[in-house]
Formats: C-alpha cells, structure tokens, sequence
C-alpha cells in the first residue's frame, strides 16, 4: 500500500508517545511505502485534488532523527491507497477547508480516514448531543446569563471552548467563585463564541477515560488519564497521568451505542472521552492514547488500526 499521512510536522513527533508515528511504524514493519505532507499543502489545480508529498523512510534512530524525507513530488489524493488525516486541532478555517479538500478528492476517488465530511459535521464536543442518553447534563451557548443559570442549577461545572485540543481553555466553576463572570466572559469571549457547559463529574478523580474505537470495535483496554496536583484535567497536556485499564461494562456499552453511528458516517478510528458513567466528548481529528496503552496492556493498538485501514481500502496480503 502507499498510505498518505496528513499530519503536523515529522520534527515535532514525540516518537516515544505519539499516536501517528506509532501507525506509520506499524505500516512500515508491514512493508507499505510511507508518504507525508502537511495540511497547507493540500491544493486544486487543474480541477484535481493534489498535494506536494515527501516519502519517508525510517532510519532506525531515536529523538528528531528518526525519519529521512525523500523529494517531494505532485501527486493527486486519489494515488493513494489510503489518506490518514492525523492534523492535530484547533478546528479553524483552515483545517475546515482542508476537510473540504478531502471531501472533494473522496469523489474523485481518493480513500480518506476519517472522511473530510464526518471531520466536518462530527465536531469533537457537540457529538456527543447526539447521544443524550449517555451524557451529563449539558449545555450550549454564547449566552453568558445562560451559562452562570447552568452553573447556579449544577453548583458544579465545566466549561470548555468547542475547538481545543488537550485541556485547553478548560475551567470548573463554581457558583461561588468569585472569578466567575471573567471566567464566563473570558471562555465565552465576551458572549461571542459557543462554549460548552458540562455538570462535574466528580469521578475524574479516577481518570478521564480514553476509550479507543477502531472500525466500531473497542480496544479492550482505555487509558485512563488520572489528574495530578490538584488538577482538574486529566489530559496527558495538562500533566495527568495516564494509566492502562481493562473496559468496564459501561465502557463497552457506550461504545457499543455509538459504534453503528461512527461506521456510518465513515469514522474509522475515534477516542471516546468517559468520565464515570458519562460521556464527555467524541475525538475523530487525531485521536492519541496508542502508545500507552500498547506499552502498559501489551496490546498492538496500531496494528489493529492497520489491520482496519487494509480492510477499508480493500488491500489483500
């Protein structure tokens, strides 16, 4: 296979921990060829869906100086046995037109996972109104009298702006703090930008699940993120500590609710956010966790996902 990988720059993988660089290991232990660009280089011309691809060759060392970049060469997205879009949010213009792209070499016949139109509409926060019934108490809004009404209702909340990545813009508020209103107007950028308010789970204490779904089927283990020193977040980005653990019952049953949903809309590989028995966010952009849980459960999380992505582009051994 000649698999395409859209993703941040080679030079800023942590190849110790890094979701992406263990795909791109796994597919190269199997022998496909490698190629990489970046999510700017996507262009149209000709009414073709191109990009100036680099191939990449692994170089058996450690730190920055793990890979060799080939020359680059214009190519179209169809050419490709497989496209694995892994750029990394915020979800701004340019990665919306950059979903469009796909979405366009898609028609053409280009294989992309996950598809640029389910990048689009499966926006990592809102997704989960799809699924109430799995889900605490939430609400979206602008409206800063809306979300001190949902903090005053819940005593205990979280707000979060809806194209972060890692624990970014993350706060618990309280109807008490005395930071409240700069809170809500700092989050919420003066009531100009839809936030997300969630009623607190107090079972983060105990980690913040990452529960990992590959063509609809979980991984049997999750990394549970566990906050450190008082944190509210659990992320990884925000320093907490990621533990490997077998999924619960609930765990599979959440999965299992939102698995049809995710196959439908062309969703190879999503990471289930589950606080408690909750919920909390649906990642399809570039979900992480591989690595720990491959290096603390023993499980080839990224040969599953290779196994997944030869069956989705029809490859045969």
């Amino acid at each position: 296979m000649q698999i395409l990988f859209i993703a941040d720059p080679l030079e800023s993988f942590k190849i110790h921990k890094d979701t992406t660089y263990a795909m791109m290991e796994e597919a190269h232990a199997r022998n496909h060829a490698i190629w990489f660009c970046e999510a700017g280089e996507l262009y149209v011309e000709g009414g073709r869906i191109l990009t100036e691809a680099r191939p990449v060759t692994f170089t058996g060392l450690g730190g920055k100086e793990w890979f060799k970049k080939g020359n680059s060469q214009r190519l179209p997205l169809q050419g490709f046995s497989a496209v694995v879009m892994r750029k990394d949010p915020p979800f701004d213009l340019e990665y919306l037109y950059a979903t469009q792209l796909l979405t366009l070499a898609e028609a053409e016949g280009a294989r992309v996972f996950n598809k640029g139109q389910a990048l689009r509409d499966f926006n990592e926060k809102l997704a989960i109104l799809n699924f109430p019934e799995q889900t605490a108490p939430t609400m979206v809004t602008s409206r800063p009298d809306r979300l001190k009404r949902f903090v005053r209702q819940h005593q205990d909340a979280i707000l979060k702006p809806l194209d972060g990545m890692g624990g970014s813009g993350i706060f618990r508020v309280t109807p008490d703090d005395p930071n409240l209103n700069v809170i809500i107007e700092t989050v919420s950028c003066q009531g100009t930008q839809t936030v997300m308010a969630q009623r607190y789970i107090p079972e983060i204490r105990d980690g913040d699940k990452r529960v990992l779904v590959i063509d609809g089927v979980p991984v049997d283990y999750c990394l549970a993120r566990i906050p450190q020193g008082g944190e509210t977040r659990g992320n990884l980005a925000a320093g907490g500590r990621g533990e490997a653990r077998p999924l619960t019952e609930r765990d599979r049953e959440i999965a299992a609710a939102l698995a049809p949903e995710l196959k439908r809309r062309g969703i190879l590989l999503a990471g289930l956010d589950v606080i408690g028995n909750y919920l909390t966010e649906v990642n399809v952009t570039s979900p992480t966790c591989f690595r720990e849980i491959m290096d603390q459960a023993g499980i080839n999380v990224a040969a599953l996902f290779i196994d997944a992505l030869e069956r989705a582009s029809g490859h045969t051994a």
